[in-house]
């Protein structure tokens, strides 16, 4: 029997994310590669040009998932029974803007998507925040969609969390893939704290601590925490631009994750309302290590300590 499709919205998406991630959503990276999807994509109207070719070159790429396209600067069109949601529009922060600036622009534009998503949306809809600053965001978006589920609102850190595991596969010279359950702690910022001291690599001879593998606590302890913390900053300057390719992959994952579940033995991180694990205030929306199943994230509990760093 066929699977119904899966109406996944993403938000901004003429642009630079948006524009890697569509592809990604409608080829099966994001919810697998049996399961059809209705792309809704929402944009501003002077991005709506842009926008349409987006949906154009969808239609050329003719995905076998792919049941249908909804291009649209209508934000309760967008918002119509979508199923996820994935938060990539936002204000940009430019050259002279405080932080403050670029919060006070996305309040309202997350106030409106939130009564869009409230009004319109599936009832179980899952939405996950990637436009920055992506924690304050899914607050607001919290505010003012109180319908929608705490558990059911989550924001990226899954970005982080892979570049932790990519410089970590680059130092030992080994697979990322059998790299796992390093941990973010934290927001999607400069402040997080990417901590390995749970991490292991599959090896011939079994699971090895990274920390034992590395040796070099210096390392672990210095430039790697910088080198993932200011990734992002090094790929603007690199590239010119943001790291879109990779934060669209992560986004990917991050949902992939939630909704198909996490392997046995490991955990991801994901930006959640902290219920008070590890001291954490209640309410806030922090990065911890999760485990999913059957489409719910669970914050793995009683085996860390949060150091000084958190």
């Amino acid at each position: 029997m066929a699977k119904d499709p899966v109406r996944v919205l993403v938000t901004g998406a003429a642009g630079q994310i948006g524009y890697a991630i569509v592809p990604m959503i409608a080829r099966g990276a994001m919810l697998g590669p049996d399961q059809p999807v209705i792309l809704h994509m929402l944009d501003i109207e002077p991005a709506a040009e842009s926008l349409n070719g987006v949906k154009m070159e969808l239609i050329d790429a003719a995905f076998p998932l792919l049941r249908g396209v909804v291009a649209t600067t209508d934000v309760h069109e967008a918002c119509k029974g979508v199923n996820i949601a994935v938060m990539v529009g936002g204000f940009p922060r430019k050259e002279g803007m405080e932080r403050k600036d670029v919060m006070s622009k996305n309040v309202s534009i997350y106030k409106a998507q939130a009564s869009a998503l409230e009004k319109n949306a599936a009832a179980d809809v899952k939405v996950l925040v990637v436009a920055n600053p992506a924690n304050t965001n899914a607050l607001i978006l919290k505010e003012f969609a109180p319908s929608i589920p705490e558990k059911n609102i989550t924001c990226l850190t899954r970005l982080d969390h892979n570049r932790a595991l990519g410089q970590i596969s680059e130092k030992l010279n080994v697979h990322v893939g059998d790299v796992k359950n390093v941990i973010i702690w934290g927001n999607h910022s400069s402040t997080q704290y990417p901590d390995v001291n749970h991490a292991t690599v599959t090896t011939s001879g079994g699971e090895k601590p990274v920390r034992e593998l590395v040796a070099n606590d210096q390392w672990l302890n210095t430039e790697f925490i910088t080198t993932v913390q200011q990734r992002g900053a090094a790929i603007i300057k690199a590239r010119k631009l943001s790291s879109a390719l990779s934060a669209a992959s992560s986004a990917c994952d991050h949902i992939r994750d939630w909704v198909l579940g996490t392997p046995k033995g490991s955990w991801v991180s994901m930006g959640v309302y902290s219920d008070g694990s590890y001291g954490i205030q209640p309410g806030l929306v922090y990065s911890f290590p999760v485990t999913c199943e059957k489409g719910q994230w669970s914050i793995v509990q009683g085996k860390f300590e949060l150091g000084a760093h958190c």
